[in-house]
């Protein structure tokens, strides 16, 4: 049976290639920034641990990924507690907040890629972060890793493939 997928890929107007993600939590804008910005917090959701000097132009320090080696970002765009954008390992990442009422929030993450050949890698990659988070968001402990070769991110990868979304980027743990 195939993985559903909850990813989109897309052409952003500018041309470059993205993948997609959109979730709503049962929060407030408040609590679901915490989720993005906090170093503890993204911990238990993101692939690396990212510590955030939350300004424009201020530095992001990764480390703990066992497939990249520690590095540093930089912050593009910062409208607290709406949007936060950064550069991560040739990437962008934008994270988006919108307020749907007092206790619930859409939360979206739109990968912009350096290269399109990412796309399934990375979009199986989230699928398995954003599970992590999803189970956080509800109070639940995410079982098993959500990061690294380890993660059960293959049969997404594999539905990526299936779905047509541009691949061929070297996969850890199966290159």
């Amino acid at each position: 049976m195939a993985a559903d997928l909850t990813g989109t890929y897309l052409t952003l107007d500018d041309g470059r290639s993205a993948v997609r993600f959109s979730r709503t939590y049962d929060h407030p804008i408040e609590r679901v920034w915490q989720f993005v910005t906090d170093a503890e917090e993204l911990a238990q959701w993101f692939p690396s641990r990212a510590e955030i000097d939350p300004r424009p132009g201020g530095t992001i320090t990764f480390s703990g990924d066992p497939n990249m080696p520690e590095s540093t970002g930089r912050v593009l765009a910062l409208d607290e507690p709406r949007h936060l954008s950064f550069e991560w390992g040739g990437d962008e990442l934008h994270f988006d907040l919108e307020a749907l009422d007092d206790k619930r929030t859409r939360f979206t993450l739109t990968n912009v890629l350096q290269a399109a050949d990412t796309a399934a890698r990375n979009g199986a990659g989230w699928e398995v972060c954003l599970a992590a988070l999803d189970a956080k968001a509800r109070g639940e402990a995410f079982e098993g890793p959500h990061a690294g070769a380890n993660a059960p991110w293959k049969e997404f990868y594999a539905a990526y493939l299936d779905a047509g979304v541009p691949s061929g980027a070297p996969v850890p743990g199966l290159d």
